[in-house]
């Protein structure tokens, strides 16, 4: 069902991308992959579901995206059905926004879809309510192969002891720079593995002889935040409790008022508009800095909007800090009738050559590392070459995946916003702008 207003492809932290291999091409590819790839498809498709009484199913699968993300998820759906005949798909996709007020409602309502999309903001509290089905036994069984999953995408799944999603693709934090810029200005290019004082100092060089910030404001940015706390041995959640504490967020905030002091950063009305901004309009691309905090699969999105030469690299710190992140899951209600087949369905998007080959990098770098090798000789997008390539090298320093975050997460995300603007605006010295912050995170918690 297609929906009445254009949509979207996602939350600006979140974007999707287009395949952008030619179709044939990334099909024999990936499709020579095969025979190297186990597969445990067929079985659960006329398993203990119940069927009616000519066999046929009928699965009901809800997404959010865009028209692209639509028309590849569609193919990949019919491809599941070619092969297994007995099932069916009633598909609803719509724009993100309004996406978990809609699935909420289901839920509520007793109707749920019986496979849905959904993302870190909302997996611990969907799970917590017991909505979503454990696949652990399927994981355990082999009907639901993770076997060629990195351990922390997995891990990032997990809420409770209970797999609750399995990840549609993985993406990680990159610090996108204007390649150009630096070049043209006799500038170094900054690299992983530099501290965030080395990154201030670089950005501050950066503003003096290119007259242009070094780089974003990251102080409201949740993800940076996250990163810093793992260096600091912190994290953001620590069970269903905060993983910080307010002298932790006064460092953070301290850190960057002298940021901001030494030019380093663009004034607050800058920084608040790369805040507010989606990807199409960061600063990298808008010329007013020369640095974005994003994620590595948006370089694609980035390179669109401008005609400099962009590059990305970690974020500042031990890399390790960094994990595979789940851009999205997918989930099967609880209660489904089909819930075999949904598992099922599941298994197949993730490790069927040919159904990789139609979702691409639609939902980020595909979960199954056997077929994104594949899939990274297939594209020729530059700027998604670079970002598979610079995720695959930064993957061999992830660290172990922190636990999802718990309920109150969006919540606690646009506080952090708040109070960074706060203290950016002078409204509040770091030390209350943090009290504050965690006042009203614990709140949203509660």
């Amino acid at each position: 069902m297609h929906p009445a207003t254009s949509p979207t492809a996602g939350t600006p932290a979140e974007p999707h991308h287009r395949t952008l291999a030619p179709r044939r091409r990334f099909l024999r590819g990936l499709v020579a992959a095969a025979v190297a790839v186990p597969l445990m498809f067929g079985a659960a498709a006329c398993g203990d579901d119940d069927a009616g009484a000519d066999g046929q199913v009928k699965l009901s699968v809800f997404w959010w995206g865009g028209e692209a993300r639509a028309k590849l998820t569609e193919d990949a759906l019919a491809l599941y059905t070619r092969k297994h005949p007995n099932v069916t798909f009633e598909k609803t996709w719509q724009a993100n926004q309004g996406y978990f007020d809609k699935l909420a409602t289901l839920t509520a309502g007793g109707n749920p879809p019986d496979l849905f999309q959904i993302d870190d903001n909302y997996l611990a509290e969907y799970a917590g309510r017991s909505t979503v089905l454990d696949l652990k036994s399927y994981q355990d069984s082999g009907k639901l192969d993770v076997s060629k999953f990195p351990k922390s995408l997995l891990e990032y799944g997990v809420v409770d002891g209970k797999l609750a999603g399995v990840a549609a693709g993985e993406n990680t934090q990159g610090l996108v720079y204007n390649k150009t810029l630096l070049t043209r200005n006799g500038l170094p290019e900054p690299t992983t593995g530099q501290s965030w004082e080395e990154h201030i100092a670089w950005a501050e060089q950066v503003a003096r002889k290119a007259k242009v910030p070094g780089t974003q404001d990251p102080s409201a940015d949740y993800k940076a935040f996250w990163v810093w706390l793992r260096q600091q041995g912190k994290d953001l959640y620590n069970g269903k409790d905060l993983g910080f504490t307010a002298e932790d967020v006064t460092k953070w905030f301290t850190l960057w008022k002298g940021a901001r002091d030494r030019g380093a950063t663009p004034t607050p009305d800058v920084i608040h508009e790369g805040n507010a901004s989606d990807v199409t309009k960061q600063l990298v691309v808008t010329g007013k800095a020369a640095t974005s905090w994003v994620w590595v699969n948006q370089m694609p999105d980035l390179k669109k909007n401008t005609k400099d030469e962009l590059g990305v690299v970690a974020y500042p710190g031990d890399p390790s800090a960094q994990w595979a992140r789940a851009s999205m899951y997918w989930s099967v209600f609880k209660g489904s009738k089909h819930r075999d087949t949904a598992v099922d369905v599941i298994n197949f998007l993730a490790n069927d050559p040919e159904a990789v080959a139609l979702l691409g990098t639609d939902r980020g770098l595909p979960s199954n590392m056997d077929l994104r090798a594949t899939v990274s000789q297939t594209v020729t997008d530059p700027a998604m070459k670079q970002s598979i390539q610079v995720e695959s090298e930064l993957a061999q320093k992830f660290g172990t995946s922190p636990q999802v975050p718990i309920k109150g997460h969006s919540k606690v995300k646009s506080e952090l916003v708040k109070a960074a603007e706060n203290v950016q605006y002078q409204r509040a010295t770091p030390e209350q702008a943090a009290e504050q912050f965690l006042a009203a995170c614990k709140s949203a918690i509660a």
